[in-house]
């Protein structure tokens, strides 16, 4: 479950003849212990490789799959035991590989899911409120006398996926971005190196952009951005552009189902329900020095004359000829449709 460009070719295809599996089904007595089933990434930040006590207890069942290949079948196992709770001990990256491959096993049935905090990067865990310190017993202990919170990752598959009767490649995931978001991704990447992480690698990232996008020229790949297209809702239509810069490029996309983002950024501004997405065009200096107080929800009025554009959208299509980043890794340049996927209920304490 490590490689450095994630490629839609690697994604499991869901074929219409193969639905997804039915799931165990089973009624716990009163006070009797659910079963667990525990995806452990021991190469997630925090895991530091080490080893996992898999003698728990006997309800819990632990798999540690070494490769993205092999996550089907430790889900698919889970589901023929019929687990109440599936736990995914790891970072944002391992979040959207075990929702990727669970989409052919579990459908729009899947059990109550809670993710331990143990990557580099954890917007999940802060959108939910995990605490950093948040062990495999208490995420077992919420499912019974915890909270619930219901969330949709974003389903981004290939816009030529299902005209061909080949089947449909769909990842899952939180948080997409490109243009100046890819760029800051690979800057994140050295701040981790630093011992940054989770909301301070936000706050270097997001200074060292602006630094960036406030001295340089639009030549600069932070200012240029990436040329894309997006279309709006199921009539695609066309983003409107504000007209500063070139319109066929935008400096920076970024799209998230979260409705809270680390280090208390909001930059869909009032908006927080569904799938939501900022776009910004080749903005000026002026404007670009204003993005601190946008992001803390300080400015209001007509940010889209200024060029930034904040909406919601119960889907949208990106045509793009640079690469964007889903949850932490790279995906090909190409024509690609975002939606939402199913509801999850995820355990909160």
């Amino acid at each position: 479950m490590a490689t450095s460009i994630y490629e839609f070719a690697q994604i499991p295809r869901a074929y219409p003849a193969a639905p997804p599996r039915v799931r165990t089904r089973r009624v716990r007595d009163a006070g009797q212990s659910p079963t667990v089933g525990v995806i452990y990434n021991p190469r997630s930040h925090r895991n530091l490789g080490a080893d996992f006590d898999c003698g728990v207890c006997p309800h819990v069942h632990i798999a540690q799959p070494r490769e993205r290949g092999q996550l089907p079948i430790a889900l698919a196992e889970f589901a023929e035991k019929g687990i109440d709770l599936l736990v995914i001990n790891g970072g944002d990256g391992t979040v959207r590989d075990v929702l990727t491959c669970g989409q052919t096993i579990f459908g729009d049935d899947w059990p109550a899911v809670a993710v331990l905090p143990k990557g580099k990067t954890n917007a999940l865990t802060v959108d939910l409120g995990i605490p950093d310190d948040w062990t495999l017993q208490d995420a077992i202990d919420a499912l019974d006398h915890g909270g619930r919170t219901s969330r949709r990752p974003m389903a981004v598959s290939s816009a030529d996926d299902g005209e061909n009767g080949a089947g449909v490649s769909r990842v899952a995931g939180f948080i997409l971005g490109a243009g100046a978001f890819t760029k800051a991704t690979q800057a994140g990447q050295s701040a981790h190196k630093l011992g940054a992480f989770n909301s301070m690698v936000v706050a270097i990232t997001a200074l060292w952009a602006l630094l960036q996008s406030v001295f340089a020229s639009r030549a600069n790949p932070w200012r240029k951005g990436a040329r894309m297209q997006i279309g709006l809702g199921a009539a695609d239509a066309p983003m409107a552009h504000s007209g500063h810069g070139n319109p066929d490029m935008r400096q920076l996309l970024f799209a998230s189902t979260l409705e809270r983002l680390p280090a208390g950024i909001r930059p869909f501004g009032a908006l927080k329900k569904g799938l939501k997405l900022v776009a910004v065009d080749q903005i000026s200096r002026r404007t670009t020095a204003l993005i601190p107080l946008i992001l803390m929800g300080k400015v209001r009025g007509p940010l889209r004359e200024r060029g930034i554009h904040q909406l919601a959208a119960s889907q949208f299509s990106l045509s793009i000829d640079g690469q964007f980043i889903l949850d932490g890794e790279a995906f090909p340049a190409g024509d690609y449709r975002i939606e939402q996927g199913p509801e999850l209920a995820f355990v909160t304490p």
